[in-house]
């Protein structure tokens, strides 16, 4: 199958910049950025997809077996990467695609030469030293309710992920984004992101890696942002003046601006 068809693959910006690859988290699709994308393809070359079983990706190409693991997500990046010959690749990925980014970067180190994490979570629950936000509980009771019910569950979360309850908007659009997901793969994903453990993980990392966080997040708390950066040797974390989960819809402006200033002093 043609790769750039199967994610729904769309380049913007000027060849031969350097290259930003996007990627979307649970339950969104590469629309999440169209606030951000545009500012920075005034300076880069910006790759946009969608995960199999998100958007506007080919619905075929879904295997339940290759998506309920992280690895799945990320043979999609590596795979991009080499359909469009990409290489010095930094990669932005939001929430759960931050851990995403991790395994493409140790899988295919010649592709990703950087990461930008916003909203990162290694770990959704809680132990005895680490706090994710989430008792074990707590993730069995949201996948229930998500694997009942799942409109029901996108209507009465996305609002509380999104924050910003001022700005009923936002979370107006991410519940849409949410409920136009098919159920069926959507209970997979999510299965597959708040099962996740992928604190280990984080050793691996040997590029330059920013993170993002906002003062004001449910999923993924800055007690987590400070872990993650604890754990990533040279890593930059930023904390952005924004409340909720998703800084690219509730404060783009100080987003793509925090991103572009990293891409440039890469160089």
């Amino acid at each position: 199958m043609d790769i750039l068809r199967r994610n729904n693959v769309k380049v913007i910006g000027s060849a031969g910049k350097p290259v930003v690859m996007m990627a979307h988290g649970f339950g969104c699709d590469q629309n999440m950025w169209r606030l951000v994308a545009p500012a920075l393809a005034e300076e880069f070359q910006v790759v946009l997809f969608d995960y199999v079983g998100s958007g506007g990706s080919e619905p075929s190409a879904w295997n339940d077996q290759r998506y309920a693991a992280l690895d799945g997500y990320a043979h999609d990046v590596t795979e991009i990467c080499e359909a469009l010959d990409l290489r010095d690749v930094a990669f932005v990925g939001h929430s759960v695609s931050a851990m995403v980014g991790v395994l493409a970067a140790a899988a295919a180190p010649e592709r990703l030469s950087s990461l930008v994490m916003v909203g990162p979570s290694p770990c959704y629950i809680d132990d005895d030293t680490y706090r994710g936000g989430f008792t074990a509980e707590d993730i069995d009771e949201l996948l229930e309710s998500l694997e009942s019910n799942y409109l029901g569950w996108s209507a009465a979360m996305a609002p509380v992920i999104m924050g910003n309850p001022e700005r009923p908007e936002l979370g107006e659009e991410l519940t849409n984004s949410f409920c136009a997901t098919d159920p069926a793969k959507a209970r997979v994903f999510a299965r597959t992101t708040f099962l996740s453990d992928s604190r280990d993980d984080l050793k691996s990392v040997a590029v330059p890696t920013l993170v993002l966080e906002c003062t004001q997040d449910v999923i993924a708390p800055r007690e987590v942002g400070a872990y993650v950066h604890a754990a990533i040797p040279g890593s930059r974390l930023v904390t952005l003046d924004a409340t909720g989960h998703c800084p690219q819809l509730s404060a783009p402006e100080a987003t793509a601006s925090a991103i572009r200033a990293f891409i440039r002093n890469l160089s």
